[in-house]
């Protein structure tokens, strides 16, 4: 279940919006199903139309108003409370308990031990996702004229929903990872435009992949702009030679503004002090980097050019692809609680893919989906504050040469080898969540290698028997899966045998489809 908090002043704008028919025509039958109980008592019937919520608005306004408290940036809090589409619906009633559980959790009502506000939770429909929900909107002005406290709403009304999906049996997320979700509006202005996606989401891959190709700083910002997106830093306050922040944007057509975007809005590991925890530091490198950032600031030509424009020869991919085999190997000594290693490994992998789709797909096709589902292991909800402990091995090599794949034309063998050792290191990813007990997550993992990247397989050549290991690889399991095949042979796990029984025991658990790359 999935909160999104917002604020604001205007109590009537939001109960007519979500009584009215919405941006896409969605709101179908608009009602409430929880509320104050003088709320309740007169408008639980109600239709809720238009003058129903100018009439619901004046109740949870009328304390504030009564009593003249004011609150900084608007009294309004608005939350809504969200299922996957794969989850179905839930009914009133449930809807209702959850709603009233959540409310108490916020300290909204007398359960604080305090005095109460006045709130409703109204559901019309499925969003445009598919997604069912609820709306809650509420006073943060209580019925004695006293504030609701807001510090920390966020991370109170995470954890709420954390306890009410285990108490009502909902699909439970992931404590541990955070991937910043799409706001409806991003999603209708791509359509408006036309755009395959949202503009935020081919931003993200491209900075991802260019971030994990490059070795420092100053080649990172040249590589962006190769992608043809604009970049441009962020001084430090007073100073021209401190850059402590970048933003992208997609080149517009003429005459119409970019739309920007910075880093941490891309994603949480997408800030450029979490890039710069990848690349050495030195006067030199930092010298280099801030005239490559000025150059792009002024629109003029990269000042110096690196590896970003030699294409790789082979013997750089057999190295790279060696090296991400190592990887794979090397994830074996891993904990399943080490979160900070296992996310550094999958923005990595995700950056190789996504390094493999911006040079190889018009239009975002299996890689990119790759890219964007394994970056959501990459996000934390929490970084831990050491450095981040390295497993030796990196992916990071096989992003420089996947992002001149179309130099050297697709299709090659070369490819199919690195997309079976990248392969492995997805599947140790998977395997990390299901021994984790994170289903959901494997799941996704396991649904993408089955249904896009096996039609990456399937188009690259057959891999020589010589270059083939001892035991069986992902990349011949999903070429024989896409193929219609069954395979005999199974995937050798790369967990540490401790972490085996854990891994059997969510396989076991009732009601859950086993995720299996390599079915």
């Amino acid at each position: 279940m999935i909160p999104n908090i917002t604020k604001g002043e205007r109590m009537a704008g939001l109960l007519v919006y979500l009584a009215g028919p919405g941006r896409a025509n969605e709101h179908t039958d608009p009602h409430l199903v929880a509320g104050s109980a003088p709320i309740m008592a007169w408008h639980s019937d109600d239709q809720l139309n238009r003058d129903a919520a100018l009439a619901i608005a004046r109740e949870l306004d009328q304390a504030k108003d009564v009593l003249g408290t004011e609150v900084r940036g608007g009294h309004v809090w608005h939350c809504s409370l969200s299922l996957r589409a794969e989850e179905g619906d839930l009914t009133d009633e449930k809807w209702a308990e959850i709603a009233h559980e959540f409310m108490d959790e916020m300290g909204f009502t007398e359960a604080s031990g305090k005095a109460p506000v006045s709130w409703v939770a109204v559901r019309h429909g499925h969003s445009t996702a598919g997604n069912d929900h609820i709306h809650i909107a509420a006073s943060m002005v209580r019925e004695d004229g006293t504030k609701w406290s807001g510090h920390l709403d966020f991370k109170r009304a995470q954890d709420a929903a954390r306890g009410l999906e285990k108490k009502h049996g909902l699909e439970q997320l992931s404590p541990v990872y955070a991937m910043r979700g799409l706001r409806p509006g991003e999603r209708e202005a791509a359509q408006r435009r036309g755009a395959q996606e949202p503009e935020r989401r081919s931003l993200a891959r491209k900075v991802r992949a260019c971030a994990a190709a490059a070795q420092d700083e100053a080649e990172f910002v040249r590589r962006v702009r190769r992608t043809g997106a604009l970049v441009r830093p962020r001084y430090a306050a007073g100073r021209d030679d401190v850059v402590v922040g970048y933003s992208v944007a997609e080149r517009p057509p003429k005459g119409v503004r970019p739309v920007w975007f910075g880093g941490g809005h891309l994603a949480k590991d997408l800030t450029l002090p979490r890039l710069r925890g990848a690349w050495p530091d030195s006067p030199e490198q930092a010298g280099a980097a801030i005239a490559e950032w000025g150059a792009a600031a002024r629109g003029r030509r990269p000042v110096s050019v690196g590896r970003e424009s030699r294409e790789p020869d082979p013997q750089m991919w057999e190295q790279y692809s060696d090296e991400v085999a190592r990887l794979r190997e090397a994830l074996r000594s891993v904990s399943l609680e080490d979160h900070g290693t296992w996310a550094q490994v999958a923005r990595e992998t995700a950056g190789a893919f996504a390094a493999w789709s911006t040079a190889t797909e018009p239009v975002p096709g299996p890689l990119a989906a790759a890219a964007d589902e394994l970056s959501k292991t990459a996000q934390l909800r929490r970084y831990p504050v050491r450095p981040l402990r390295t497993v030796g091995p990196s992916a990071r090599g096989a992003s420089q040469v996947l992002m001149a794949a179309a130099m050297g034309g697709t299709g090659t063998a070369a490819q199919a080898i690195m997309l079976r050792q990248l392969l492995n290191v997805a599947k140790a990813v998977h395997d990390m969540h299901k021994a984790s007990s994170d289903l959901r997550r494997a799941r996704q993992i396991s649904d993408v290698v089955r249904n896009q990247l096996s039609h990456v397989a399937v188009a690259l050549p057959t891999i020589p028997a010589s270059t083939q290991t001892a035991d069986s690889e992902a990349a011949e399991a999903v070429r024989a899966s896409a193929a219609g095949q069954t395979s005999g042979r199974s995937t050798a796990s790369v967990l540490p045998p401790q972490y085996e029984q854990a891994r059997a025991h969510a396989d076991s658990r009732g009601g859950t489809t086993r995720p299996d790359i390599e079915r």
